[in-house]
């Protein structure tokens, strides 16, 4: 028979437990030095135009992203126009270093927004053009890290190169595109230099 302590206890470590595995899902655990520009719940700080911004909503007016289980998943194309870009509200005008988590789905097309120049983010074996890749891990989490200094972006997935030298304009926002099939971001944190 259990006690009221023991059974106190078992509540107190399940809640606890709880509250951990909570934090991890949405994403709360940031890098030191980092913000986060997802917050795992809604597409606060996101939108389509200064007119459509989606702050405390866990879709875009179209649905074709939906912020869900601590992703923001880029969804299939529904009865909208077949590309979307989502935009962050805020623009980044200093050097920084943005860092994210994608999952494709087969053949998934999808784009990186970096101050407007777009980095390709794909089932890359697939849809290429980082066909060589070879620690991509194909419909997997893999990290795309890209590090801007002087307006030239330096980016690469899982430590391979796939841009060098993407030149960009002087600020911008950061933005991710819809085309083909499901795409899956997480963990979207930039630092400022």
């Amino acid at each position: 028979m259990s006690t009221p302590f023991a059974i106190s206890r078992r509540l107190l470590i399940g809640a606890a437990l709880s509250c951990i595995f909570a934090l991890r899902v949405v994403g709360a655990e940031v890098e030191s030095g980092y913000v986060s520009l997802f917050n795992g719940k809604d597409l606060t700080g996101w939108q389509y135009t200064d007119a459509d911004k989606f702050d405390g909503k866990t879709s875009a007016s179209d649905e074709r992203y939906v912020a869900r289980d601590g992703m923001l998943v880029v969804q299939p194309q529904g009865a909208g126009p077949r590309l979307r870009q989502l935009w962050t509200t805020r623009q980044f005008p200093k050097n920084f270093t943005l860092k994210l988590e994608f999952r494709a789905a087969v053949n998934a097309d999808s784009g990186i927004f970096v101050r407007k120049p777009q980095l390709q983010c794909r089932d890359y074996l697939v849809a290429g053009p980082y066909k060589e890749l070879k620690q991509y891990k194909a419909q997997d989490w893999n990290e795309v890290v890209i590090v801007v200094r002087d307006n030239v972006a330096h980016c690469t997935c899982n430590g391979e190169v796939l841009e060098a030298a993407l030149k960009l304009p002087e600020t911008g926002p950061i933005g991710l595109e819809a085309d083909r099939a499901q795409m899956e971001y997480r963990n979207i944190r930039l630092r400022e230099e």
